[in-house]
């Protein structure tokens, strides 16, 4: 799938940066924690794949509240109308007439609010990680330490053992996470986030919600403990409560809530689909990364991949290459246009070059089954196979490859027949020439 696009939708004075994606029967509002990026969603291959999954069963809108992320800032706390506001603002203008509501963690509350006033245009509500009183899970001097997190440390993602402590010690996350806290709000604009949240109190409203509801908690939760959502389910009528195993407050760390989420709203969980399509298939790979990194150390190799990793995304965004999964050094990828992958892979060794490392690329176009997430078939081992024999900052293509991209004038060097693992005939093989 494309990156989706940003568009803006008016809320009053107020400009709402959305997304909406997929295609499923069913529509969804994701409403997002205290702060988000909706952009900066899709950087991080976890969250990708988590928002995808909804995507498989509904079409999904989702947006950064007033004062977060791509959306105005605005001068004082938004209250809870104008937050219901921006988010009908967002069904209107993405032909939502009536949607289900997903809240997550401070998102919960609002989502709940709404689906009590507006049940016209709320079908039914999932709330994840969430609480009706803000009293019950925070304290004065937690909010106090809080403040001083986001006083001196904002951007840095050193706080995410609170929201995920059992991936603290995954230096790619943390500062992905530090990325995701500067792009989502100003340390100031956070503090006023937070300074709001820590008032939130929707209890009396709860028996007011008579829309189908889901509540899904984690036992261990640390952030927002259990009893928030046990006090959820017990106040909202009819509600379901769903009990993960687990720690973690961060949502798209669990994937069986796509499940659960899928489950309530369509009455089962799809299996896993299998389509076979025609695709070109681009593996990468950094040369000689084993020993540039014992030469580097651990620290500076993980900062170098963070970045290499930042500058291969960017150039599929702008091809519209589909990032199938990372592979430590490396990444598989897919493109509905062999041009495209060609000039995709060529710009790719050209970007990281100011990084002193070069990127070696194999690229092959045939039928591939795409499921899981994941794709498989023949076509995806002879791109691999073709990636293993390209030289440093090369970019190895298949015959087929240059075939298909006559015309588009991608010029090529030959490099000879060569046989291929798995394969009975050699294959001809050309380097495109940047």
């Amino acid at each position: 799938m494309a990156l989706p696009v940003t568009r803006y939708a008016k809320s009053g004075d107020v400009h709402i940066a959305y997304q909406v994606f997929g295609s499923g029967p069913i529509d969804l509002v994701f409403v997002p924690g205290f702060v988000s990026h909706i952009e900066a969603y899709w950087d991080h291959p976890d969250l990708a794949r988590w928002l995808l999954r909804l995507a498989g069963f509904a079409r999904v809108a989702t947006f950064d509240k007033r004062g977060t992320g791509l959306s105005d800032r605005v001068s004082e706390l938004p209250s809870f109308d104008l937050r219901m506001d921006d988010a009908r603002a967002v069904m209107d203008a993405a032909g939502m007439e009536r949607a289900a509501l997903l809240g997550i963690s401070e998102g919960g509350p609002m989502a709940a609010l709404f689906a009590a006033t507006y049940p016209q245009r709320c079908r039914a509500l999932v709330l994840y990680g969430t609480f009706a009183r803000a009293s019950s899970w925070t304290t004065p001097a937690g909010l106090e330490r809080f403040f001083g997190y986001i006083d001196k440390s904002w951007g840095s993602g050193q706080n995410l053992p609170m929201f995920a402590p059992s991936r603290k010690n995954e230096l790619a996350l943390q500062q992905w996470w530090g990325r995701y806290e500067r792009l989502g709000a100003s340390p100031a604009a956070a503090i006023s986030v937070i300074r709001m949240l820590s008032q939130i109190d929707i209890s009396d409203i709860l028996p007011s919600i008579h829309v189908p509801t889901l509540v899904i908690h984690c036992t261990g939760d640390t952030l927002i403990n259990v009893e928030c959502g046990r006090f959820l389910a017990k106040h909202i009528p009819g509600a379901r409560l769903l009990e993960l195993q687990g720690v973690d407050h961060l949502f798209f760390i669990h994937e069986q809530i796509g499940d659960a989420i899928e489950e309530f709203l369509t009455g089962s969980i799809s299996a896993a689909e299998s389509d076979r399509v025609l695709a070109t298939v681009l593996f990468t790979d950094i040369v000689g990364s084993t020993a540039r990194a014992e030469q580097m150390g651990d620290q500076r190799w993980h900062n170098l991949l963070d970045v290499h990793h930042t500058m291969v995304r960017r150039e599929l965004a702008r091809s519209r290459g589909n990032e199938v999964k990372s592979l430590g050094d490396g990444f598989l990828a897919t493109f509905d246009a062999p041009a495209r992958a060609v000039r995709c892979a060529c710009a790719i060794a050209e970007a990281v070059r100011p990084l002193d490392i070069q990127v070696r690329s194999g690229l092959h176009t045939g039928e591939i089954e795409i499921a899981d997430n994941d794709v498989q078939g023949i076509a995806v081992h002879i791109a691999s196979r073709v990636s293993a024999l390209a030289g440093p900052g090369e970019v190895l293509v298949s015959r087929t490859v240059k075939d298909l991209v006559a015309g588009s004038s991608i010029r090529f060097h030959e490099r000879g027949r060569h046989s291929l693992k798995g394969l009975q005939e050699p294959m001809d093989l050309y380097a495109a020439l940047n």
